[in-house]
């Protein structure tokens, strides 16, 4: 304002007025609302994958955990039918005084190699199934990153389309919101 009370307006104001009344429905505010909607989704995509690609790191650790375990199983399941092996070779070369100690030692072998395989067996099935449950979370953790990544695009289409004023750029960003939407959706239901 001028010292007259004479008021001139710069090039700029009456845009910048112009876009403080505009109304909300306008192309911009639909576009901007769309765009905070589609961010939040991504966000909790986001959280989603990251969570998912943690417990299959979790789940394949625990299945090598198990798998060091059965393995050591199958050592010591080893050591003992060596130990039979030697008690059989014995009755064959000892006295006749000596032969039903051996007898009873490849009996006591027999018994404890059976509850030695029983958990080696167990361990190697916990294996198996901690590495299936990593299987099932890394193709769950790419679900949640195709869709993070769709709805990226969606964001970003919709920036070029409140820059370039192109309205007909909207129908991609609701298609590619809508799919990663979708994969956002099979990715929760595990599909």
């Amino acid at each position: 304002m001028s010292d007259h009370g004479f008021h001139v307006h710069g090039p700029h104001d009456h845009e910048l007025e112009h876009a403080a009344h505009a109304s909300p429905d306008s192309f911009a505010g639909r576009l901007a609302v769309t765009t905070a909607i589609l961010a939040t989704l991504g966000a909790i995509f986001s959280y989603m994958g990251g969570a998912t690609q943690a417990n299959a790191g979790l789940y394949k650790n625990d299945a090598a955990i198990k798998k060091t375990e059965a393995a050591n199983q199958w050592a010591y399941y080893q050591s003992k039918s060596g130990k039979q092996n030697l008690s059989e070779l014995a009755i064959e070369l000892a006295p006749e005084a000596k032969k039903s100690f051996y007898l009873d030692e490849v009996k006591r072998y027999k018994a404890e190699k059976e509850a030695i395989k029983a958990k080696a067996e167990s361990l190697d099935a916990e294996s198996i199934a901690y590495d299936e449950k990593s299987t099932e979370q890394l193709h769950e953790h790419h679900r949640w990153a195709q869709a993070t990544t769709v709805l990226q695009i969606s964001i970003a289409m919709a920036a070029i389309a409140l820059l370039t004023k192109r309205k007909w750029l909207v129908w991609g960003v609701a298609g590619l919101g809508a799919g990663g939407t979708l994969l956002g959706v099979l990715a929760w239901l595990h599909i």
